[in-house]
């Protein structure tokens, strides 16, 4: 078994295309991302080919050294029509197609039937947002089953929220690894996670908070427990944002939003949130003092160690007379996912 150095699970939205467009090259073959179709609630099947290519024909473009592409929140009158709208990123591009334990037959059957067709290899996403339940197992199996050994299979073990109120997250992790893992020859295998919770203005009561990073820890627990597969085990995140941005459906031409949004800066343990402002006099102020905060931190990593840092850094250093620079909430979140990910690499062994 061979995996991933790492797998950063991201929303198929501009701001996530954008980020991985701007990593450095090295960064970015060391990168496998699972990206997420957001809901289209209520969209016809004959015009979904049209709106899945403005969703994954970008974010396609920028999969250079593959990943796998998946609809979590597809409607089960749209399983067909996606299959074969994403069968076209799966057999030109790089991007293998996902199915899961816990999808409907269905979704199951496209699935296998993309991986066939497309010769690329399949991810099993297997979602364990509690305690581990041996019916997934028994799921994974039959999925498996129905597979054959002729497709190559990627486990992808999703644990979710990794949050405060699930300090065993890593023992129920090491559960479900345990069971799956012998089920399968795995092309590869990671462990999935976030623990970033939806940010709220009280969370920035004093203009920042700093938030453990619990999946972080959960990996290395996993990773030094002496299993066989531990040396090889993936590991992926969400990237700065929380699990429930994924679930976030497309709202064209809303307008509006919070007076107030976050710059990110990650460290080895901890999540740190700055707050900026999207409106007001003193917007150019605020969010450049937010930016410099963050370069006056011990733990910032100079301009030179990505292009998130040197967007920060030039922020952080603009002039008070005029806004540019100081970005807007798709800037922010483009600069927290750059500097993130080129940080996880390089702190994953051999990155």
């Amino acid at each position: 078994m061979s995996g991933p150095l790492y797998v950063p699970v991201l929303p198929a939205r501009p701001h996530a295309a954008g980020a991985c467009r701007r990593l450095w090259p090295d960064v970015s073959s060391a990168i496998r991302p699972l990206w997420n179709l957001p809901p289209l609630p209520g969209a016809a099947p004959e015009t979904l080919a049209t709106v899945v290519d403005k969703y994954v024909g970008p974010v396609s473009a920028v999969s250079r050294h593959g990943g796998w592409i998946d609809a979590p929140f597809g409607e089960d009158a749209q399983t067909a029509a996606l299959a074969e709208a994403l069968f076209v990123y799966c057999e030109l591009g790089r991007l293998r197609p996902v199915t899961g334990p816990e999808r409907t037959e269905a979704q199951q059957v496209a699935a296998v039937d993309t991986a066939r067709r497309c010769l690329r290899g399949l991810g099993v996403r297997v979602r364990v947002t509690g305690e581990w339940d041996g019916r997934l197992g028994d799921g994974v199996r039959g999925l498996l089953a129905r597979t054959g050994p002729e497709v190559s299979v990627d486990l992808l073990l999703d644990m979710g929220a990794v949050l405060d109120d699930r300090p065993d997250a890593g023992k129920e992790a090491l559960r479900a690894l345990d069971a799956l893992m012998p089920l399968a020859v795995w092309r590869s295998a990671a462990l999935l996670g976030g623990s970033l919770p939806r940010v709220t203005v009280d969370m920035l009561t004093d203009e920042w908070c700093e938030v453990p990073r619990a999946e972080w820890r959960m990996w290395h627990e996993v990773r030094t427990t002496g299993r066989a597969y531990a040396p090889l085990l993936g590991y992926g995140d969400y990237g700065v944002q929380p699990r429930g941005a994924l679930a976030q459906a497309p709202a064209p031409g809303r307008k509006g939003g919070p007076p107030w949004g976050v710059l990110r800066y990650t460290t080895e343990s901890s999540y740190l949130l700055f707050k900026t402002l999207t409106k007001g006099s003193d917007r150019v102020a605020v969010n450049r003092r937010a930016a410099r905060r963050i370069v006056e931190l011990p733990e910032f990593r100079g301009a030179v160690a990505g292009r998130g840092e040197e967007w920060l850094s030039d922020c952080a250093n603009g002039p008070l007379s005029t806004s540019e620079g100081v970005g807007g909430p798709t800037e922010w979140l483009r600069a927290g996912n750059l500097q993130h990910m080129t940080y996880v690499v390089r702190s994953l062994p051999d990155g």
